[in-house]
C-alpha cells in the first residue's frame, strides 16, 4: 500500500562533518526485523522513497547519471527484534544518513559498498512489511504523525531537483545558439534581456549541479563555467583559479584570487557546509551592451559568484587578472562591472568599487565585491604625466582666480550704475558670473569628493557640478540674446518682469534637466574616471571627478547645449563686428579691440577650443593649453575687461566719442559696465 506526502522539501541548510548542522528533513520510524536483512540504496526518480520489506529496507533517490547502474547494499544488525530508524536529509551537501538503532550509515558515501546491477545471481523475493509510529518534520515545521504503510515518497520542489552535468551542457548548448544568431536591431534590448535571463538560468543550475569530484567545468564555444566547492576551515585560504591559455585573441586567459575574507565572511552569515564559487568566462558582448556601445577588451566578460549570497563591500579586494597584448598607447584600460539597469531592459558598465592596475601586457582589476568584470577600452588623451601635472595646475589656480575675481565683479556691478537699462545689462552679468563662481567652486571640490568613501555624497557633487556648468552655458546665451536686443534690434520693446523671466531660463533650465537625468537613473551621476596615459614605466593611471556618468548624456546635453550657445552668439558677435567697420571711426580702434574682446569672453567664444580635444598630435595639446588657460580663468578676464573698460570710459575726451561707444558696445560694454 503506498501513500503519497505532498511534501515540498525545505530549502535551508544541512548537516556538516561535525554533525552539529540540523538535518532539513527527517523521517522516523519501527521497523520489525524478523530476518537477517540489509539497507539497499538505489537510484530512483525525482523523489526520495523509503519501502520497507521483510528483507532489506530499500531506500531511492536521484543518482549521478555515471552511478545509476550501480546500487548500494548495507548489513543491518543480525540480532532481530523491533529497532528504531531515522532518515535524514541534508539538502546543502545533498546527502542521506540512516540511523538504525545503534548504527548510523551514510548513505552512498562508501564506494566499497556499490554493486553493479545485474552481478547479484540470485533475486530475492520481497514481502512488503509496515512502518509502525511513522512521523516526519521539516526544518522549521510540525512533527507530523501519519498511518503505518509498507512505502512513502517525498516529493521534491523544483528547487530540489538535482541537475546533472548533462542538463548543464544542454543549457550551455542552447545559449551559444542564441548567441551567435545575427542581431535584429529592432529587438536588440528584448534579445539582450531574454539572454540574460538564459544566463541567469544557467547559473542557477550550477549552484545545484551534481559533481563528481572537487572542481568540473563546463566549456562550450562562446561560454565556460567552472565550479569550486571550498570546505569550510576555521582558518580559512584564499582560493587562486587560473584558465587555460588561450591563442588567437586579445585575451590569453585570467587568473582569479579570491581573498581569505571572503569566506571569513560568509561563515559568519550563515551556517554552511560547503561553499561553491562560480567561475563563468563569456566571450561575447552581445548579452552585455550597454546604450553607449562600449567597447570591452577582447569581448571577454568574467563572472564570479558566491552561491546564495551577495558579496559587496569586502576589506580584501578580489583581485582578476587579465593576459592580453600589448594595448596602443591611446587607449586605457579602465576595470568595470555590469550595473543592471531594473527599470529598463539594458544595464551599464561601472567602475565603483574597482581599482585598475596596468603594467604591460598585464591588467589587475582589484574590485571589493563579485558580479560580472570586464576590462572596459577607454580612448585615451595622448597626455603625459608631465603635461597632466602642468595642465591641473594651470586649472586649479585659474579657477580660484577666477571664484575670486568673479565675486568682487559681482559686488562691483552692483554698486556702480543706478540706471534701468543698465541695471538689467549688470543684473544679466552678474547672473553669468555667479554661474561662473558656482562651477570654479564645484570642480575644485569634485576630485576630492570622488575620493570619498560616500558614493551618495559623490552622486551629489556630480550633479551640482553638472547644473553649475549648464548655468553658465545658459546665461552665456542669454547674454548673446540681450545683446541681440539691445544692439541689433531696431525696436526696444519694454517688458515686464523681464529679469525674472530671464532667471526663470537661466536656472530653471539647468535644474530641470539635471532633475530628468537624476530621475531617469541616478547612477547617471558619480565618480567618473578620465584616463591619463604615463609615460614613465607605460602605467596607465585615471583621475576621477565626480561628473556624469554617462557619455551619451555628455555629448547629447553638454555638448548639444552648447553648440547651439555657440552658433547663436557667434552670429551675434558677427554682427557687432560688421557694425564696427560700418561706422569705422577713427581713434576708437582700441576701445573697439576691447570691447569685442569682453563680449568674446562674456558669450563664452573660447569654450569652442573643446572642439579641437577630438584632434590629436602637437595641435591638441596646445589646444588644451590655450582652452584651460582661458576657460579656468574666465571670472578673472572678466574683471579685468570691466575695469579696462572703466578706465578707458573715464578718460574718453569728449561725450560725442562716448555715445559712440555707447553705439558700438550697447550695454554690454563700455557703458553698461561703466
Amino acid at each position: 500500500m503506498k501513500v503519497l506526502l505532498l511534501l515540498l522539501l525545505s530549502p535551508l541548510q544541512g548537516v556538516g562533518a561535525s554533525g552539529r548542522w540540523e538535518e532539513d528533513f527527517r523521517f522516523c520510524g519501527d521497523r520489525n526485523q524478523t530476518h537477517n536483512s540489509s539497507v539497499i540504496y538505489e537510484h530512483g526518480p525525482a523523489t526520495i522513497s523509503i519501502k520497507n520489506t521483510a528483507q532489506a529496507l530499500i531506500i531511492k533517490r536521484p543518482f549521478l547519471p555515471s552511478r545509476r547502474n550501480s546500487y548500494y547494499k548495507y548489513r543491518l544488525p543480525p540480532a532481530l527484534g523491533r529497532y528504531r530508524f531515522c532518515v535524514y536529509w541534508f539538502k546543502a551537501n545533498r546527502t542521506l544518513r540512516l540511523a538504525y538503532g545503534k548504527q548510523s550509515f551514510l548513505l552512498g558515501g562508501d564506494p566499497s559498498s556499490s554493486i553493479t546491477q545485474g552481478k547479484e545471481s540470485q533475486k530475492t523475493e520481497r514481502t512488503s512489511t509496515p512502518i509502525f509510529n511513522v512521523s516526519y518534520i521539516s526544518r522549521g515545521g510540525k512533527n507530523t504523525s501519519v498511518d503505518s504503510r509498507s512505502e512513502y515518497f517525498f516529493p521534491a520542489s523544483p528547487e530540489s531537483m538535482p541537475v546533472w552535468k548533462q542538463d548543464v551542457e544542454d543549457q550551455l548548448t542552447t545559449l551559444d545558439s542564441l548567441i551567435a544568431q545575427p542581431p535584429v536591431p529592432a529587438t536588440g534590448a528584448t534579445e539582450q534581456q531574454m539572454l540574460r535571463r538564459k544566463l541567469g538560468e544557467l547559473e542557477k543550475m550550477l549552484a545545484k549541479v551534481e559533481l563528481e569530484g572537487q572542481n568540473q567545468t563546463f566549456g562550450k564555444a562562446t561560454v565556460h563555467a567552472t565550479v569550486l566547492k571550498v570546505q569550510p576551515t576555521q582558518a580559512p585560504q584564499h582560493l587562486a583559479f587560473a584558465s587555460q591559455r588561450e591563442e588567437g585573441g586579445e585575451v590569453h586567459g585570467f587568473a582569479v584570487d579570491l581573498p581569505s575574507s571572503l569566506f571569513v565572511t560568509a561563515n559568519e552569515r550563515e551556517e554552511v557546509v560547503e561553499h561553491r564559487v562560480l567561475l563563468m568566462d563569456i566571450n561575447s558582448q552581445t548579452m552585455f551592451q550597454d546604450e553607449n556601445s562600449s567597447h570591452i577588451l577582447g569581448d571577454k566578460v568574467i563572472s564570479i559568484s558566491l552561491v546564495d549570497m551577495v558579496v559587496a563591500n569586502l576589506s580584501d579586494p578580489v583581485v582578476l587578472t587579465f593576459f592580453h597584448n600589448q594595448l596602443p598607447r591611446n587607449v586605457t584600460p579602465l576595470c568595470v562591472f555590469w550595473q543592471e539597469d531594473t527599470t529598463a531592459s539594458s544595464g551599464s558598465w561601472d567602475s565603483y568599487g574597482c581599482t585598475t592596475v596596468t603594467a604591460g601586457s598585464q591588467t589587475d582589476c582589484r574590485c571589493n565585491h563579485l558580479t560580472y568584470f570586464a576590462v572596459l577600452m577607454v580612448s585615451s588623451p595622448e597626455i603625459t604625466y608631465i603635461h597632466r601635472d602642468s595642465l591641473s595646475i594651470i586649472t586649479y589656480i585659474g579657477c580660484l582666480i577666477s571664484a575670486l575675481a568673479s565675486i568682487c565683479t559681482i559686488f562691483f556691478l552692483y554698486f556702480r550704475s543706478k540706471q534701468r537699462d543698465q541695471i538689467m545689462s549688470m543684473r544679466i552679468h552678474m547672473n553669468l558670473l555667479g554661474a561662473i563662481f558656482l562651477l570654479d567652486v564645484t570642480f575644485l571640490i569634485s576630485e576630492h569628493l570622488a575620493s570619498s568613501s560616500s558614493e551618495a555624497v559623490c552622486r551629489a557633487g556630480g550633479l551640482f557640478l553638472h547644473f553649475s556648468l549648464l548655468s553658465c552655458l545658459t546665461w552665456m546665451g542669454i547674454e548673446g540674446y540681450n545683446l541681440y536686443r539691445l544692439v541689433i534690434e531696431v525696436f526696444n520693446a519694454y517688458h515686464d518682469h523681464f529679469l525674472l523671466k530671464l532667471c526663470l531660463v537661466g536656472w530653471g533650465l539647468p535644474f530641470f534637466c539635471v532633475t530628468l537625468i537624476f530621475s531617469t537613473s541616478w547612477t547617471n551621476y558619480g565618480p567618473f574616471s578620465i584616463p591619463v596615459y604615463e609615460s614613465i614605466g607605460g602605467k596607465s593611471t585615471n583621475a576621477t571627478i565626480c561628473w556624469i556618468t554617462s557619455p551619451l548624456i555628455h555629448n547629447v546635453v553638454n555638448l548639444g547645449l552648447f553648440s547651439l550657445v555657440f552658433i547663436f552668439n557667434l552670429v551675434v558677435l558677427g554682427a557687432m563686428v560688421r557694425e564696427i567697420l560700418r561706422q569705422n571711426k577713427k581713434g576708437h580702434k582700441l576701445k573697439h579691440v576691447l570691447a569685442l574682446f569682453g563680449l568674446s569672453i562674456l558669450l563664452g567664444i573660447p569654450w569652442a577650443l573643446v572642439f579641437f580635444s577630438f584632434t590629436s598630435g602637437v595641435f591638441r595639446l596646445v589646444s588644451l593649453y590655450i582652452f584651460t588657460i582661458i576657460n579656468s580663468l574666465q571670472g578673472f578676464l572678466i574683471f579685468l575687461w570691466y575695469w579696462t573698460m572703466v578706465l578707458q570710459a573715464r578718460k574718453s575726451p569728449d561725450s560725442q566719442s562716448s555715445s559712440d561707444s555707447v553705439k558700438l558696445q550697447p550695454n554690454s560694454s563700455q557703458c553698461h559696465l561703466g
